[in-house]
């Protein structure tokens, strides 16, 4: 095939007996919730994330990531120089240590010990017949305060988590699923497509041990096609854009300068802070792969 046949093979999400499979999965991590006794009285939300919520998974990829997420309980951020009691905000009632074991017990009573498995920061619900993996993440909701305010925190709230080796993780599910849409409007309907294609562009690189591609996540991807002007979408082929696409993200890439403000999706959270897994050095490295190894010109 040409590379426009692939790329437009490549841009479709996973068929609907996959998909199916990944809703499996879903619905049955909130049925292993409402089950535990303790648990099932809690205020609790369980809502997908990631590529299967912001609809850019690939098949070869097409793990679900699932957030319980307790409500009553929260970890925050506030300005510099305030403290819970500036807001009228008290201990929580329980640990997230506490909690994570709770739903460790409830996905273990539900599915058997052995389709269960527990990771530093979530656990592997393994698949079947009936379901895909499913990464089932604890945790608590997350309050961004900005203001002086009792209600001046980022809304909606996002989430958080401690991981077993103890370190603290913020994300903000419900703003990258409302962002990709946006982008979706604004790009004709092309920017979740050119994100699926790059990352199965990335998965046919790092078979054939294309050096650039190892280790180079998806949500990286995803945030740099998001950073991408609205007008680099929506040309009359898919090798156009794609092109346009990674044309932007190689320039943008080089130098600290060019992308320092950057964010991930969900706006908020800086792309390459010093705190993220990836730096700029290695999502420049994958664009230039990408360019060479599809023979841009």
């Amino acid at each position: 095939m040409s590379w426009e046949d692939t790329f437009r093979s490549w841009a479709t999400p996973p068929g609907q007996t996959e998909k199916i499979k990944m809703e499996n999965a879903e619905a049955a991590v909130k049925k292993a919730i409402a089950n535990h006794k303790q648990l099932s009285e809690m205020d609790i939300s369980i809502f997908a994330q990631g590529s299967y919520r912001t609809n850019t998974s690939v098949k070869q990829d097409s793990d679900v990531d699932i957030c319980v997420r307790l409500n009553s309980t929260f970890f925050s951020k506030y300005p510099e120089g305030k403290t819970r009691e500036n807001y009228g905000n008290i201990e929580g009632s329980i640990k997230f240590a506490e909690y994570k074991n709770l739903i460790q017990e409830a996905l273990n009573d539900y599915f058997g010990l052995q389709y269960v498995s527990r990771g530093n920061k979530a656990f592997d619900v393994h698949s079947n017949s009936y379901r895909v993996d499913a990464d089932v993440v604890p945790a608590f909701a997350y309050r961004y305060y900005y203001g002086d305010g009792e209600n001046d925190y980022i809304d909606p709230v996002g989430m958080a988590f401690l991981t077993d080796r103890g370190v603290r993780i913020e994300n903000w599910p419900h703003q990258v699923h409302n962002n990709g849409i946006s982008k979706q409007d604004g790009t004709s309907q092309r920017y979740k497509k050119v994100v699926r294609i790059l990352k199965k562009l990335r998965n046919k690189m790092q078979e054939e041990n294309i050096v650039g591609s190892q280790d180079v996540a998806s949500f990286l991807i995803e945030c740099m096609v998001w950073n991408v002007p609205d007008n680099s979408f929506g040309k009359d082929d898919y090798h156009d854009d794609v092109r346009a696409v990674l044309a932007n993200c190689f320039n943008y890439t080089l130098k600290d300068e060019a992308c320092k403000d950057f964010c991930e999706v969900n706006d908020i959270k800086y792309l390459f802070h010093s705190s993220q897994p990836w730096n700029r050095e290695k999502a420049h490295g994958f664009f230039n792969a990408a360019w060479d190894y599809i023979g841009f010109k």
